[in-house]
């Protein structure tokens, strides 16, 4: 033991003994607990057990993770009671595929990741799903808590770090403190506005005593005055570590707190509708969240019959071909619209910070969140009725308050008629023969008509899968995954290894920019190694265009936005997965065929680097 800690033990049983009572004392040192509670010194037992069992009652299936010696014994207790462990080759893609299975399966996803540098390369993913509301649990090793800013591996104040990031976040400290945490930490990631959690483990609580013991307190004691009050202060920390660890405690799901609707409100909402001749529903991510089931909730828009304009998860929610659904031309309904229901959509920059919505019309917001449900009122819209409460719940019993609802046919026709003109302008524009290489507009044209009814997309990138997104149609409720509001580059690769986790049986699409794909590349090998294949739909165009279209107009240079006709296809095949070229001689169909057959025959994930040109779909498009 260094000379530092022993002047820190003796200085706190100093200021102890001359500035407390003996009860106070006691308590400092948590004797009388220790004395009631006797440990058993050569049980095998450790805190991962504990961390798993929750998770396992919880009805966690996978935990997404590195390998770390601060994270083992959670991850091998984990393994034994079922739960799947997936090692991802960096941890960011590691919270991306739990972000996705929180999306996806209505529960809440979880990531292990190691102390320092391990839960350092989580930031980004952490704050695009607490930005996407998305109940996540990170669990995240640590120094031993005595050994904390004294130079121990990879030790860093984690918790200042995800303070800002996560709904809740602990440090546990005792192993008797494991279960309840975690039962906390799982209820606050789920109740009112779903989102990120954090739970730090020092090293010490998760292995078994006789490691602990071994680690902190020296094997020979020591025999001056000194060292024996140092060795007696070690073993007390150690012994109120373990004291009641192994104790039964219920690990049973807490009660989640979710806010809802009350029926006048819902009454004075359904008073506005019954009135509307041009309603507008915009739903957003909050839509899709449980309790409600997505399928309740496409039932109770489609009995409403109001025009839906649909963003984030809620992408998808009316399948392929809705006659309510519109996908174009969105600013002119908002203008026009007398009643507009933001179902979880949120007057950010994706609404023109409310400056989208008309003058005139009466609005009614709904969303979990207070800060996001006035987002800008105060300066380019105001509520006129504001919901604080599930939306998903809340449109279900909007739905049946007014039964006898029906929305002015003549409404529902021009915006119709609107998205039908705009969509064969845009289906001109797709024969549009650029200088080099393929439209991107046809390529999507195309791929559109071959992807199959249970496709899942996964959207990650600028310009191109900005294109994607006007012309690909979701095929189903939770079929369509987008970083959300943080616009994050790189969510691909962990993205579809969690939805192709949840849907196993299902092509799952991801929609790279070649300059996004770099981020995500290594992540074929965790494909491969986890026998779960996917397949990447790579728009190369060897650029960053999405700044270039901005960039180069304004400032006449493409400095840091060009890069090079990469042999992609190549480089996957180093990662066990089969690379395919799609260019401009090439039959586009039989290609995307060719890329269906190797995926369902060798069931090996599939990279199409399919060589794009340049296209003026998207000119004049700010990425800010």
């Amino acid at each position: 033991m260094d000379e530092a800690l022993y002047a820190h033990v003796l200085l706190f049983i100093s200021t102890a003994i001359l500035g407390l009572g003996i009860g106070t004392i006691l308590s400092k040192f948590h004797l009388p607990y220790i004395w009631a509670h006797p440990i058993d010194k050569k049980s095998k037992r450790h805190g991962g057990e504990l961390v798993a069992e929750v998770l396992h009652a919880h009805g966690v299936k996978y935990i997404f993770t590195l390998p770390g010696g601060h994270i083992s014994p959670i991850i091998v207790a984990s393994e034994k009671l079922g739960i799947r462990i997936v090692d991802t080759r960096h941890e960011v893609a590691a919270v991306f595929a739990a972000d996705a299975v929180a999306r996806m399966s209505g529960t809440v996803g979880v990531a292990a990741v190691t102390a320092g540098p391990g839960l350092t390369n989580t930031v980004t993913a952490v704050k695009n799903a607490q930005m996407a509301e998305s109940p996540l649990l990170l669990i995240g090793g640590a120094a031993a808590s005595i050994l904390k800013g004294r130079g121990a591996l990879q030790d860093i104040d984690q918790i200042s770090l995800f303070k800002p990031l996560c709904k809740f976040y602990a440090t546990v400290t005792c192993i008797r403190d494991i279960i309840p945490t975690v039962q906390k930490a799982l209820k606050e990631a789920q109740s009112g506005t779903p989102g990120p959690v954090f739970i730090e483990f020092p090293i010490d609580v998760l292995y078994p005593y006789e490691t602990v013991a071994k680690e902190i307190v020296s094997s020979g004691g020591g025999k001056s005055l000194i060292q024996k009050i140092v060795t007696w202060y070690l073993d007390n920390y150690i012994s109120n570590l373990f004291a009641g660890a192994w104790e039964p405690r219920d690990t049973k799901p807490l009660k989640l707190s979710i806010p809802f609707a009350t029926i006048d409100v819902v009454d004075q909402c359904a008073q506005l509708i019954s009135k509307a001749k041009k309603p507008v529903f915009v739903l957003g991510s909050q839509s899709t969240l449980p309790p409600t089931p997505v399928d309740d909730l496409r039932r109770s828009l489609e009995r409403l019959g109001i025009p839906c304009f649909l963003g984030g998860m809620s992408r998808g929610l009316l399948g392929q071909k809705s006659p309510i659904q519109m996908r174009q031309c969105r600013k002119d309904a908002l203008k026009e619209a007398d009643v507009i229901i933001l179902a979880g959509a949120v007057c950010d920059f994706r609404l023109g910070y409310g400056r989208s919505l008309g003058r005139k019309a009466k609005i009614i917001a709904v969303n979990r969140n207070k800060e996001q449900l006035y987002k800008n009122a105060d300066m380019f819209w105001k509520p006129t009725v504001a919901v604080l409460g599930d939306v998903g719940t809340f449109v279900r019993d909007l739905a049946a308050h007014i039964m006898d609802y029906k929305c002015d046919p003549e409404w529902v026709a021009t915006l119709r008629d609107r998205d039908e003109a705009k969509e064969a302008s845009n289906l001109k524009m797709a024969e549009v023969v650029p200088e080099k290489h393929l439209n991107p507009m046809k390529v999507f044209m195309e791929l559109e008509k071959h992807l199959p009814d249970d496709a899942i997309l996964v959207a990650d990138g600028g310009d191109f899968v900005a294109t994607a997104a006007y012309i690909l149609r979701p095929r189903g409720p939770l079929t369509w995954l987008d970083p959300g509001a943080f616009g994050t580059l790189g969510v691909g690769g962990g993205f579809a290894l969690g939805a192709k986790l949840c849907r196993p049986d299902s092509e799952v699409w991801i929609i790279y920019g070649d300059g996004s794909l770099g981020y995500s590349l290594s992540e074929f090998d965790t494909y491969t190694r986890h026998k779960t294949p996917v397949i990447a739909f790579v728009g190369n165009d060897a650029g960053w265009t999405q700044i270039a279209r901005e960039q180069v107009p304004m400032f006449g240079t493409s400095v840091a936005c060009d890069l090079a006709y990469c042999d992609y296809h190549k480089a996957v095949e180093g990662l066990g997965a089969r690379g395919v070229l799609i260019g401009r001689g090439d039959d586009l169909p039989e290609r995307i065929k060719e890329v269906q057959r190797i995926y369902k025959e060798e069931q090996l994930s599939v990279l199409a680097n399919v060589l794009i040109g340049k296209s003026k779909f998207r000119e004049g498009s700010i990425s800010v």
